[in-house]
């Protein structure tokens, strides 16, 4: 077949999707694939779940689309409220945009306009962290810290097309960084770069702080060291600095709990939702504001200075809408930390003392697993090797999807696989998630 797209790869033959139907995906030649990534940690509900389809199929045949600027719509106000119930802080206000690179360039734009609207006019600086990932958009890649990602476009992300006004300090990654010292000490160190940041650049200067609660796609499911979150919590009160969760991967009960800020107890001002919010069904971001700071606005300009046409869109809302109710009415966080413990110990049992595997890691049903090639001095294999992309490929072989990842051990070397498989698997999906991996595995690595 002759393809007009561009595609991701362009000189890859990908195979055609035409169906899917719970943990499974099958493509045009009839071949079956478990969506153990949930394509990139989106398909909590897996694939044609019925609640969800007919939600959005009774919205389309009501009202599609009404512009934002004009209207208001009720699926957009009711996920609206019943997000912001959920939310760490029990309240606030809620910007719907169309994905996660979007909700992450309207939170750099909302800190300003609400540091602009509280008086604090100087503060134009953003402190991110190494070897993230934030989005592809200017803003939210001048953000992040992935090198490779970067490359390309690093002329122009300092040049005020990206976000000329950002500095990062290092990742929370124990595997990597908290050597002899204690979870406690390396706690405290890990979180000490931030507030050491804010006074290099000047307290009064820094407008926001950006980190993922737990690490996605650039580290592979790094969840933060004990007591590292509540550090950064009461550095950012101390100085004023906006602390925003990107929780695009890991939110919306992917750990274990709606909000994976819950199991740091603490309440952001911000956080970044995508992926798992409209759960692959439609295109749906959004950016939730701590209620005391939108009040800024309202007392001050009176409006959003910022804007895309599919905000508030009322199918993709209707979709959110039904996605998060089913969370709930079939008590899939339950299922996601009871199978998140299984799936745990099977790939611990199967690949704990592995050569080659370094590291298992994870919360929920969001796990990842460091591919090195020296166990004992934790040495990566180096980037042009393209380990991860192999075994991606190795597994669609095998009937499995699982999410590559690079750059993890220095912004350029290093690979992971990451495994985010649906709120509704069972054990015997995890077994044969399993058996697939170790084939995968098997065949690729030496």
């Amino acid at each position: 077949m002759v393809t007009h797209i561009l595609h991701r790869q362009t000189t890859h033959k990908y195979p055609i999707a035409v169906g899917g139907e719970g943990p499974y995906l099958f493509d045009s030649n009839g071949k079956k694939y478990l969506d153990a990534s949930g394509g990139a940690a989106v398909s909590t509900l897996g694939h044609h779940h019925p609640r969800v389809v007919n939600s959005i199929t009774e919205q389309i045949e009501k009202l599609a689309f009404a512009h934002s600027g004009f209207f208001t719509n009720e699926p957009a106000e009711s996920l609206a409220a019943e997000l912001t119930a959920r939310s760490p802080s029990g309240g606030g206000r809620v910007v719907f945009v169309s994905g996660g690179s979007e909700a992450i360039e309207t939170a750099i734009k909302l800190a300003r306009q609400i540091q602009i609207e509280r008086g604090e006019t100087q503060r134009t600086h953003y402190i991110a962290r190494r070897q993230s990932y934030h989005g592809s958009t200017l803003g939210a890649l001048a953000l992040g810290h992935h090198a490779s990602r970067r490359a390309p476009y690093e002329p122009l992300l300092g040049g005020g097309l990206g976000l000329s006004n950002v500095s990062h300090i290092s990742p929370c990654y124990a595997y990597r960084y908290q050597g002899d010292d204690s979870e406690e000490l390396y706690s405290g160190k890990a979180a000490a770069e931030l507030e050491q940041e804010i006074l290099k650049i000047g307290p009064e200067k820094v407008a926001a702080f950006f980190a993922e609660t737990v690490s996605g796609s650039s580290l592979g499911a790094v969840p933060p060291t004990k007591a590292y979150f509540s550090e950064i919590r009461r550095i950012c009160d101390e100085y004023g600095v906006l602390l925003v969760l990107d929780e695009i991967m890991c939110g919306m009960g992917r750990t274990g709990t709606m909000f994976a800020a819950e199991q740091e107890n603490i309440v952001p001002d911000f956080v970044a939702i995508a992926k798992g919010l409209g759960a692959g069904y439609q295109p749906i971001g959004a950016l939730i504001i701590r209620q005391d700071l939108s009040e800024f606005i309202d007392q001050g300009s009176g409006a959003l200075h910022h804007g895309h046409t599919y905000m508030s869109h009322a199918t993709a809302c209707a979709g959110a809408l039904a996605t998060l109710r089913t969370i709930e009415q079939e008590t899939l966080l339950e299922n996601v930390v009871s199978m998140g413990e299984y799936l745990k110990a099977v790939l611990i049992e199967r690949f704990g003392q592995h050569p080659n595997i370094g590291d298992i890691r994870g919360r929920g049903l969001f796990w990842g697993l460091e591919i090195v090639r020296d166990r004992d001095d934790k040495s990566p294999f180096e980037s042009h090797l393209k380990v991860a992309s192999r075994i991606k490929n190795t597994a669609m072989d095998q009937g499995l999807i699982c999410y590559p990842g690079t750059g993890n051990a220095d912004g350029i070397n290093g690979d992971h696989i990451l495994l985010a498989p649906p709120f509704i698997v069972q054990k015997h999906h995890l077994d044969e998630l399993v058996d697939r991996l170790q084939k995968t595995i098997d065949k690729t690595l030496p």
